[in-house]
């Protein structure tokens, strides 16, 4: 039995789902906050709860009571932590919530993790740990890296206080630094599903820095594997993280192209030379780490997710 923080979160419904599939019993833990539409939460949600093997519970991991009281005679040998306050521009909005969310809930569920002595702890970290990091590509060996966002100091905070965790518990704990995720049932606030949305809208899209962005795009089916692969792995050290990334940046605007091509319309696009606080220009993940602990192989490029994307979102409105 597994435990995952975030089920109704767009990695966390794929992995419960996925797991499920599998045969394997599935603790969910969500509080179901409205960041983005709370429905297609709920959808997620109605879709697992189809599986007899899931076992759901609306939580806010903030809250340490209510949370081990749902799970102190609950058995479960590793729990998955995807439960966040997501989005680098959200964090600067609202600071306070992203710490709040992103510290004090990881702090909770670490401290569960400790208390019930799982076999492994496996989070939820982020590309934006890097910051704006001039080495190419982005190495989990870099010690010089700094977050230039609120959200990505949440998410650096997270590995620091499972290292120690990992050191003084014997705990076993492995960091995902996740790079720009995306597919079907994905996050409505990501550019690649709200350029879409805008798009059904005849409504135009700003493109930042005149389009001269590049982002390691990782297809959701990829993500998954990965991350089961590392629930099945045996691994030396205690703590360690890994960049679960395509390998290879892609440009924006070929994303771009990628979305009309296949919806059959043409943009209206604003070209603004600025970039968001917060934002960086490119994304490139070192994924030799986890090629050599899990056979890390991604084998989606985005020409292909994006397509198998737009096909779910034409459905999913009842575009024809």
């Amino acid at each position: 039995m597994i435990l995952v923080t975030g089920c109704a979160g767009f990695i966390g419904y794929h992995l419960s789902k996925k797991l499920l599939k599998k045969n394997i019993k599935v603790i969910g833990i969500d509080c179901l906050d409205n960041y983005y539409s709370k429905n297609l939460k709920l959808k997620r949600l109605r879709l697992l709860k189809k599986h007899d093997k899931f076992d759901f519970c609306k939580i806010d991991l903030k809250n340490f009571k209510k949370t081990y009281q749902f799970l102190k005679k609950k058995k479960f040998n590793q729990i998955i932590h995807l439960a966040a306050q997501p989005g680098v521009r959200v964090s600067l909005k609202n600071p306070y919530n992203t710490l709040s969310q992103n510290i004090n809930g990881f702090i909770n569920i670490l401290e569960i993790a400790r208390i019930k002595k799982v076999k492994k702890f496996i989070y939820a970290s982020s590309s934006s740990v890097y910051g704006d990091s001039k080495i190419y590509p982005f190495n989990e060996n870099d010690k010089e890296n700094v977050p230039i966002s609120i959200y990505g100091s949440s998410k650096f905070t997270n590995e620091i206080l499972s290292s120690a965790y990992a050191k003084n518990f014997k705990l076993k704990c492995v960091g995902l630094r996740f790079f720009t995720v995306y597919g079907p049932l994905g996050r409505p606030d990501m550019a690649y599903y709200s350029f879409l949305d805008n798009l059904r809208k005849n409504k135009p899209i700003t493109v930042f820095n005149k389009g001269i962005m590049k982002r390691d795009f990782t297809y959701i089916d990829d993500v998954i594997k990965g991350i089961l692969d590392v629930t099945k792995k045996n691994t030396a050290k205690n703590h360690m993280v890994l960049n679960i990334g395509k390998g290879k940046p892609d440009n924006l605007m070929d994303l771009v192209n990628f979305l009309q091509t296949n919806y059959g319309k043409k943009f209206k696009i604003i070209f603004s030379k600025n970039i968001p606080a917060g934002d960086i220009k490119k994304t490139f993940s070192n994924t030799s780490k986890a090629k050599k602990l899990i056979n890390w192989k991604p084998t989606v490029k985005l020409k292909d997710g994006i397509k198998r994307f737009v096909e779910w979102y034409k459905v999913d409105h009842g575009i024809k």
